[in-house]
């Protein structure tokens, strides 16, 4: 691989988290973006392990690493954003304690913080520790409901090639009853427009069918809501551009995230793209079976 020209800023992203959150997987998808990952350094060898590096570099930092501490890491952080001629961020990797919990189980690791007791003391533990992580993180990766593909595609859309040369744009449909996309910078709720999930002939089809789209469109309100959400993001995506920002998630969310939250969604998709931007969709409640069989999610 060729190395990262030095007259340009070095990206430097510092990959932290809980454990059993998925950073090795980000800090491999780091590696196939052409980063140099190196996992758990003893954070004193930081400033040296970024002076030598000749490539874009990817750090894994947690609660393993020799001297862990949240307010020492963000020390280190503040130190490489005083040279210009570095790019540093900061990704931060969390998931709910029943996840956490079932991967320590299936996985049968005993935890970092915890390694002769329960498992739920370390990650409320570490949850503590990394508390001022989180909170300053440039990007917080919540892989609860994350695939590693999924979550590979993410990294790949905020620190790949493409993402550093503007403003990548994600656009997610969602369902409430599943939760908010944690993600997201900005969030529309269309669950006003009438619901195809009462049409026995739409119910079992997605927003992805033109049968449905043309029932959503046919509401009245639809077309001066869809147009006054482009005007909207017309005015704030130069912005965030101009304000050097890489990435912006915008989330869309109905009841079940399968039908108006998804054509909104596929309608924005050809917007943006045609005005120029780099749009990337994601379905959230349409990629495999269905995670809230049998309650209220089924309604949309």
């Amino acid at each position: 691989m060729s190395a990262e020209p030095r007259s340009a800023a070095l990206r430097v992203v510092l990959v932290s988290g809980l454990s059993g959150s998925g950073k090795a997987t980000i800090l491999r998808a780091f590696e196939d973006l052409g980063y140099e990952a190196v996992d758990n350094p003893p954070l004193p060898l930081l400033p040296s392990l970024v002076s030598r590096s000749e490539r874009k570099l990817a750090v894994g930092i947690d609660a393993r690493t020799r001297g862990f501490d949240g307010t020492a890491v963000l020390d280190a952080l503040a130190a490489l954003r005083c040279n210009p001629a570095l790019a540093p961020a900061l990704v931060f990797a969390e998931a709910d304690e029943a996840v956490l919990l079932r991967r320590f189980t299936e996985s049968r690791r005993r935890h970092p913080l915890a390694p002769s007791g329960k498992v739920a003391e370390g990650i409320a533990a570490e949850r503590a520790v990394t508390l001022p992580l989180r909170e300053a993180a440039d990007l917080v990766v919540d892989t609860s409901e994350t695939t590693p593909a999924a979550l590979r595609r993410l990294i790949s859309g905020h620190f790949g090639a493409e993402a550093e040369s503007g403003l990548a744009v994600t656009v997610i449909s969602f369902a409430y009853a599943a939760g908010l996309p944690r993600e997201a910078d900005l969030v529309f709720d269309v669950r006003f427009l009438r619901n195809p999930h009462y049409v026995p002939a739409l119910s079992r089809l997605t927003g992805r069918d033109p049968e449905v789209g043309a029932y959503v469109e046919a509401d009245p309100d639809f077309v001066p809501f869809f147009s006054r959400i482009c005007d909207l993001l017309m005015l704030l995506l130069p912005r965030y551009r101009q304000e050097g920002k890489s990435y912006a998630t915008i989330a869309v969310g109905c009841t079940g995230g399968r039908h108006r939250s998804v054509h909104v969604v596929e309608r924005l998709n050809e917007v943006l793209g045609k005005a120029g931007w780099r749009v990337e969709t994601t379905h959230r409640e349409l990629v495999g079976p269905p995670r809230y069989a049998g309650t209220p999610l089924g309604e949309d």
